[in-house]
């Protein structure tokens, strides 16, 4: 097979080639380091959010388009992204929800029919990038000294972008639910295209509150033959009733949990009325509703190769995650059990109370990407039920 002179020119690339027909953009982290490299994706405007690393090796459309990453600057620990391209059918979400995403190499040949490059995708998503970053560096970094605010720039505009990010507030300050949540309830979803339909003859009904829900989570909700009524994140518990689901479903979402207090007060209201399931945000929601407290993690849980360990079995297996805040373990009251835990850090990954009839997880049993192991999670959500 021969290969056109034009892609050999594109794979064979180096970074002095980039540098000189692409413009030099810089990540600054809040505690002051700094990294250079080059932009791709959309102009970049100062962007600004929480810089976190995902180890997930594919799924980068995924990670992008999953709203629980809204307010944060994403960075992959995989060497190259973008070679598989974009299959706009495949997002979590209507768009990308991420502020910006940090790579070390972005892959620059052609792409499979019905796709587009990963660039183009951001281009029109007006969501820039960068490239030629060392991420390990930047990962170890993270690691070392935490999750913390970060900005993009330009070179000339080093002096706007300090005074932005010194300026711009925590991400346990700042409500991000709004931008990802539907504004009025919908009634059995349409998914679109590589999902299925809703089911005709359901077995149950759920109220599902969106906090910045992915698709992928409906999808295996309808896979369960349970019927979905979308609900926006200002729903109270009259919304809730009114609808007559058989249960109440918390979705993930992005942000701090300790600031949604209309969330809290929602679950709490529900409790005894209805079961009451959550996944990631949805966890932490019901965590704050039965008493119980969360706290931030140092960098968080994010990635797709997390083994968690069922304490009810004591079978372990692996999990997709995205979350920077945990329950307290201390702080739960002696009603509730611990469903799973981490087997890297023993924190907490799922709780249950069989008296307040509450079920969630904090990793993700939907993966979109990672493992399909936790998949059966939502058919225990369905028996509990």
């Amino acid at each position: 097979m021969r290969i056109p002179v034009a892609y050999l020119s594109i794979f064979f690339y180096t970074s002095s080639d980039l540098a000189g027909i692409m413009k030099k953009a810089i990540l600054k982290l809040r505690d002051g380091k700094e990294f250079e490299g080059i932009a791709f994706g959309a102009e970049i405007s100062l962007e600004a959010g929480e810089a976190v690393f995902n180890t997930g090796i594919p799924g980068y459309q995924e990670i992008l388009t999953d709203p629980s990453y809204n307010g944060q600057i994403v960075t992959l620990t995989s060497p190259m992204i973008g070679n598989y391209g974009i299959r706009i059918s495949d997002n979590e979400s209507n768009g990308i929800k991420a502020t910006a995403l940090i790579i070390r190499k972005l892959y620059r040949g052609p792409v499979m029919k019905g796709r587009i490059t990963l660039d183009e995708f951001m281009k029109k998503e007006g969501v820039p990038g960068i490239e030629d970053i060392d991420t390990r560096a930047l990962t170890l970094h993270l690691r070392e000294h935490g999750s913390q605010n970060a900005i993009l720039f330009y070179p000339e505009d080093r002096e706007k972008a300090e005074e932005k990010l010194m300026a711009f507030p925590q991400i346990t300050e700042r409500d991000l639910i709004d931008g990802v949540s539907v504004k009025k309830a919908v009634a059995a979803p349409i998914l679109g295209d590589g999902f299925i339909a809703p089911p005709e003859q359901p077995d149950l009904h759920f109220a599902l509150i969106d906090y910045g829900i992915k698709r992928s989570i409906i999808n295996s909700l309808y896979k369960e033959n349970i019927k979905v009524t979308l609900l926006p994140h200002t729903a109270d518990i009259y919304d809730v009733l009114k609808i007559k689901p058989d249960a109440l479903f918390l979705s993930n979402g992005p942000g701090d949990p300790a600031l949604l207090k209309d969330a809290v007060r929602l679950a709490s209201d529900a409790i005894g009325k209805l079961p009451v399931e959550g996944i990631c945000l949805g966890h932490q929601i019901i965590t704050i509703a039965i008493g119980g407290r969360t706290v931030k993690m140092k960098f968080g849980h994010h990635g797709s190769n997390h083994p968690v360990q069922d304490m009810l079995t004591g079978r372990t297996f692996v999990t997709a995650q995205n979350h920077g805040f945990m329950s307290d373990p201390s702080s739960l009251p002696p009603t509730t059990e611990i469903w799973f835990r981490n087997a890297n850090d023993d924190s907490i990954e799922g709780i249950f109370s069989e008296n307040l009839n509450v079920r969630s997880v904090q990793f993700h049993p939907e993966a979109a990407p990672g493992p399909m192991e936790a998949s059966a999670i939502f058919r225990i959500f369905k028996e509990s039920v």
